[in-house]
């Protein structure tokens, strides 16, 4: 099909304004808000594929632009649960291994091309070694995040796993920030103030991603720790929990400081980012429980 001069002009300055809109949806009160795409891990994959497309519409449904890119989304689906063997879980796990280290980066750049034409950003990459992980594996996931124009990476993973991690973030010169939960039983977890500064003190390239739910629910103080350590902070992941390794709850119904710390990162204009993680039980599906959230962030930085 042809377009003549002034319908090209014309399609080009609606993309400039949408994109305009997608900017002003995510910048609220100063505050950058993005999404976890762990949100949309009920969204279904591709048939033989990723999910790649699912977290794309579901982004552009909420009217998000930046996420925080979830690894297993992207990658072969792991066998887990009940009922599977031994022998075949290990299969898998090996399956997996071979395509972290031999899948061509180009890959990647595919994926973040799919993004960028729908006018969203992967501005981190939620990569996770744990114990299995070859120095390999681990080293593939800079490379796959280079590859996907991620800024940063995110990891859930332990203090023993990170010392591991260390070298590997020094020799490509990438953040890779530390996300704790609320396992303060276990000293090998991310979950305590000292666990986090520990990871500090391993490289100058380690810094935090706090869950503030998970910070809540280990007894902790979110808004006062920001305050601290705001400099040492990448991103929020954005939840509601209850105190006492309570649930996750609907955002407003837990213990969690959400208006406090959203308002205190509009007041302060630190450049930490604060990203949407749904995860409890909701009743109306990702993409609504989602959009419900931001609609929560918008009243509150209005």
């Amino acid at each position: 099909m042809q377009y003549s001069r002034r319908e090209f002009g014309l399609m080009a300055l609606s993309g400039l304004a949408l994109s305009s809109r997608a900017l002003a949806e995510t910048l609220i009160g100063g505050v950058r808000i993005g999404v976890q795409s762990y949100s949309f891990r009920e969204l279904p994959r591709r048939a033989g594929g990723d999910a790649t497309a699912a977290i794309i519409k579901a982004m552009g449904d909420t009217g998000l632009n930046e996420c925080e890119l979830w690894a297993p989304q992207i990658e072969p689906p792991s066998a887990t649960g009940r009922g599977v063997a031994p022998e075949e879980r290990q299969r898998a796990r090996e399956a997996v291994r071979r395509w972290r280290i031999e899948t061509p980066l180009d890959h990647f750049r595919g994926i973040r091309k799919q993004f960028e034409s729908a006018g969203l950003s992967i501005h981190a990459y939620n990569y996770s070694p744990d114990a299995s992980y070859t120095d390999g594996e681990i080293d593939q996931g800079f490379e796959m995040a280079k590859a996907l124009g991620a800024e940063f990476i995110t990891s859930s993973t332990t203090l023993a796993v990170a010392k591991r991690i260390a070298p590997l973030a020094e020799k490509h010169r990438m953040v890779v920030s530390m996300h704790g939960h609320s396992r303060t039983d276990d000293p090998n977890e991310f979950a305590t103030p000292e666990s986090f500064a520990a990871a500090l003190k391993m490289s100058k390239y380690f810094k935090i991603n706090l869950d503030i739910g998970h910070f809540t629910a280990a007894n902790y103080d979110p808004v006062a720790y920001l305050r601290a350590h705001h400099a040492d902070i990448t991103n929020l992941h954005l939840k509601d929990r209850k105190r006492n390794q309570g649930d996750d709850t609907v955002w407003g119904q837990g213990d969690t400081p959400i208006v406090a710390v959203l308002q205190l990162l509009k007041r302060e204009r630190w450049p930490v980012r604060a990203y949407i993680e749904y995860e409890h039980r909701g009743q109306a599906g990702p993409v609504e429980e989602v959009r419900t959230c931001l609609d929560y962030v918008k009243r509150v930085l209005a």
